[in-house]
């Protein structure tokens, strides 16, 4: 990782010195991506963005929790808040993604009576798609590529549809002043998928 710093400071850091000048004085990204905690899949490479053009969160599996004012920490929904209200955004990105773990263990439960520290908190977070879980398992089974994979859409929608449950997002929602966008990158060969968001399927963006 030092090497790689040593690279960025002699590379990408002297060829956009006045991007990261102008960064000086605060940022204003237009989009905000939501995107998985997995290693292989990071949104800036993938898009091909420069400094200061996404305003990123990342956890497991790309979620998005349901608008809720109960005491406790509300990370992904301060970040959410904080981009909307305040960098105003106006699109948003959920990316998932495909051989996703954290879709994985929540269509198999494998982690369900693990108890924190030992894949407890995992278990904990993903149960934010036992709703969207049940369809998948009707249909396809709890194993299996098919199954992971209409897991991996199912958690999209999911968080699509959570977005729209916070009030502030809803409004802007009516007055077309922001966008939802599902998309789904596949690891095996570099594509992303958008969500049609009237037939709730995936196309691959050429």
């Amino acid at each position: 990782m030092i090497e790689g710093y040593g690279r960025f400071r002699e590379g990408d850091w002297q060829r956009q010195r006045d991007r990261w000048s102008e960064l000086k004085e605060g940022q204003s990204p237009q989009v905000m991506v939501i995107s998985c905690s997995d290693s292989r899949v990071d949104p800036a490479q993938i898009l091909d963005v420069s400094p200061g053009e996404i305003f990123v969160v990342r956890n497991v599996a790309a979620l998005v929790p349901p608008y809720e004012t109960t005491p406790g920490q509300h990370g992904v929904s301060a970040a959410v808040e904080f981009a909307v209200q305040f960098l105003k955004v106006r699109q948003i990105v959920v990316m998932g993604h495909g051989l996703c773990g954290g879709c994985k263990a929540a269509l198999t439960r494998s982690l369900h009576d693990n108890p924190a520290g030992e894949g407890g908190f995992v278990a904990n977070w993903v149960s934010l798609l036992d709703e969207a879980r049940e369809p998948v398992v009707a249909e396809h089974g709890d194993e299996g590529r098919d199954a992971e994979r209409a897991m991996e859409y199912a958690a999209v929608r999911q968080s699509i549809a959570n977005l729209a449950t916070f009030p502030f997002i809803a409004d802007k929602l009516e007055r077309g002043e922001i966008e939802l966008i599902g998309t789904h990158f596949a690891i095996s060969d570099g594509k992303l998928a958008r969500l049609d968001a009237q037939s709730g399927g995936f196309s691959a963006i050429d």
